[in-house]
């Protein structure tokens, strides 16, 4: 805002020498007086082309023709301003008294430029002979001063900083100002269009002298840009650029806010922006461009957080840090999740692309703390959370959270530097696992509380791809329970596979089984399922990607209270989550039963030979053999020499 005054001055010194030697000077050395010696003060040389009429009566003034405003050294961009004319009026009787009171200043149809360069030095930062401060030596700039109305007509604005390539350019410009007393407040008002999106700002500066000597001083702003609004009361500065204060700010189309300020629109997720971003709290903009907010209250969708947070802006990318807080917290929609399918349609799981673009934007160390959070269609309970975001790679380590009637705790990470990867360590206690594994898969059919372990890592660009290549092992173990739509008692009762439906179940007291899970397939050796009537063991893959089973078990109905007079036998499991097939393996069954009978026949043969043969304690049957051989020999020899000797008396 310097920069104008200093014009603004520059015509003060033009009317001044006008009045004082109309008679005697043409107006065109005149104004060659007056560009003059802005160029002694400000180091930038102002061209004045065409005539330059002064008035006398009724008002003391001066119209221009062309003006150029010549551009900092460093800008090859062109004239910082360009005007097709330029008038400023003052009140004489004041002026005869001393004071300078400006009644009237207009540009007519200007083209401003403001530039930042590489170095982050603005071109409105004047330079020259006496500093390139206006009350160095410009006539009337040293002296307090009043304006009654300054009026841009028509005109143009853009804005390009070289350093981070960003360019805003304003059209259809119309603006005026105030200041009644010189230290007392300045009024603005503007209104433009950039990008499609009308721009309206009032604003009021309560103390324009401070301001203008460089320091701080009361700031009140209100401004809109197409659906996005942002009121702000506090308090600023110029010297540097400074400001902290109460901010109220609706974003509306964060997208085309982004698109005015010519920044890439930010990808937020779906419960995180998508819809909504709204801003209130205490604000502290720095020198450096740094935003602090405290006390703040942060809408995000249907989200409200309330905390601190710090936005720095100086490095490769935003940085956000502080502790933030929210009753609930929904992030994605419920159909990502499984509650009626997990994230699936018809087919299985969503196919739908996923973003992570966010991640990359933005670098992070937050701590949030949730009461309700939802993960798609997974419900957690109150949650502690510490949340790093680093070059588009997102941790979150999760403290003990209430999840599912027990506890949950462990690491996720989100990786988004190349493609998407999702993996991490969890660690549930005592959850109920039914209405867990509902959300998580649509699988409703393992009813029980107990505790699991996973250790996971997948890839790929949607949920379906991800749970087609995901990796990983671990364990769950269950108190009682029962698996629905499957009666293992009665099918080895009836040995009949058509025991099964939704009011069909299998209680357990305990299930226990570990996993490993390499490329969307879990793979089990070693399930345990124990209850007074049935024992089972379980081997085989159930496609987590795919959605299906291949799976054997081997149930062992107990005939007796005391488990005496067992039936084993094999279960298939196989087919889609939905609609499984269950059979009993009957050949296998068949075969058990011949290996059986076989081992019973030459157990019995065992038996009789041991007995035949006289197999002594410790004693293997060859052994035995060998021996009793060794005793018939023993005696047959014993019976022929007992022969030779008898004959030979």
């Amino acid at each position: 805002m310097h920069w104008l005054f200093r014009l603004g001055s520059a015509l003060v010194v033009l009317v001044l020498l006008a009045f004082g030697v109309l008679a005697l000077i043409p107006s065109e050395q005149v104004a060659r007086l007056a560009t003059d010696r802005f160029a002694e003060v400000t180091g930038r040389q102002l061209t004045i082309e065409g005539s330059v009429k002064p008035s006398l009566w009724p008002v003391l003034g001066v119209e221009t023709g062309r003006v150029t405003l010549s551009n900092a050294d460093w800008s090859d961009e062109g004239p910082m301003l360009v005007a097709e004319g330029m008038s400023i009026k003052l009140d004489l009787q004041a002026l005869m008294g001393g004071e300078v009171r400006i009644t009237g200043f207009e540009l007519l149809r200007p083209e401003i430029l403001l530039e930042r360069s590489e170095e982050g030095v603005p071109n409105w930062v004047f330079g020259g002979a006496n500093g390139g401060t206006a009350s160095a030596g410009m006539a009337g700039a040293d002296k307090p001063f009043t304006l009654d109305l300054a009026v841009i007509h028509d005109g143009a604005l853009g804005y390009l900083d070289h350093a981070t390539g960003q360019a805003v350019q304003l059209s259809g410009l119309e603006a005026t100002l105030s200041l009644p007393e010189y230290d007392g407040p300045l009024s603005v008002a503007l209104s433009a269009e950039t990008s499609g999106q009308a721009l309206s700002v009032e604003g009021r500066l309560g103390d324009f002298r401070t301001l203008y000597e460089g320091g701080v001083a009361p700031v009140v702003l209100d401004a809109r840009l197409g659906a996005a609004s942002l009121s702000f009361d506090g308090r600023g500065g110029g010297q540097p650029f400074a400001a902290e204060g109460a901010v109220e700010a609706d974003l509306g189309d964060l997208a085309a806010v982004a698109t005015v300020l010519a920044l890439e629109p930010p990808a937020l997720p779906e419960g995180f922006g998508a819809r909504k971003v709204a801003v209130a709290g205490k604000v502290t903009l720095s020198a450096e461009r740094d935003w602090y907010l405290r006390g703040g209250r942060i809408t995000l969708d249907d989200t409200v957080l309330t905390g601190d947070l710090d936005v720095t802006t100086g490095g490769e990318r935003l940085r956000v840090a502080g502790n933030l807080a929210t009753g609930a917290l929904a992030l994605g929609s419920e159909g990502a999740g499984g509650g009626s399918g997990g994230g699936t349609g018809a087919g299985g799981w969503s196919g739908a692309p996923l973003s992570a673009e966010g991640l990359r934007a933005v670098d992070a160390d937050l701590g949030l703390a949730v009461d309700d959070l939802r993960l798609g269609a997974l419900r957690l309970g109150a949650v502690r959370s510490h949340v790093t975001v680093d070059a588009g790679r997102a941790v979150a380590d999760l403290g003990r959270v209430s999840a599912y009637g027990g506890t949950l705790a462990g690491q996720v990470v989100v990786n988004a530097r190349k493609g998407l990867s999702v993996g991490g360590r969890l660690d549930l206690a005592g959850v109920a696992l039914q209405p867990l594994l509902t959300d998580a898969m649509g699988y409703d059919r393992l009813i029980g509380t107990g505790d699991l372990t996973l250790d996971f890592v997948g890839a790929g660009g949607s949920v379906a791809e991800i749970m087609r290549r995901l990796d990983g092992q671990g364990s769950v173990t269950l108190g009682p329970g029962e698996v629905r739509g499957i009666d293992i008692p009665a099918m080895l009762a009836t040995l009949n596979a058509s025991q099964m439906g939704p009011q069909e179940k299998t209680v357990f007291d305990s299930l226990s089984a570990s996993f490993q899970i390499e490329k969307g397939d879990l793979f089990n050796e070693d399930l345990k399922l124990s209850s007074p009537y049935v024992r089972a063991t379980g081997a085989g893959r159930v496609g987590l990607g795919a959605r299906d089973f291949d799976y054997r078990l081997k149930a062992m109905a107990l005939q007796g209270e005391d488990g005496a007079d067992r039936i084993t036998v094999p279960i298939w499991i196989t087919g889609p989550w939905a609609a499984p097939k269950v059979a009993l393996d009957v050949e296998a069954l068949a075969q058990e039963k011949l290996q059986e009978q076989a081992k019973a026949a030459e157990d019995e043969l065992r038996r009789r030979a041991a007995e035949e043969l006289g197999q002594q304690e410790g004693e293997t049957l060859e052994d035995a053999a060998k021996r009793k051989l060794q005793e018939q020999v023993d005696e047959q020899a014993g019976k022929l020499l007992e022969q030779l000797l008898g004959g030979g008396n």
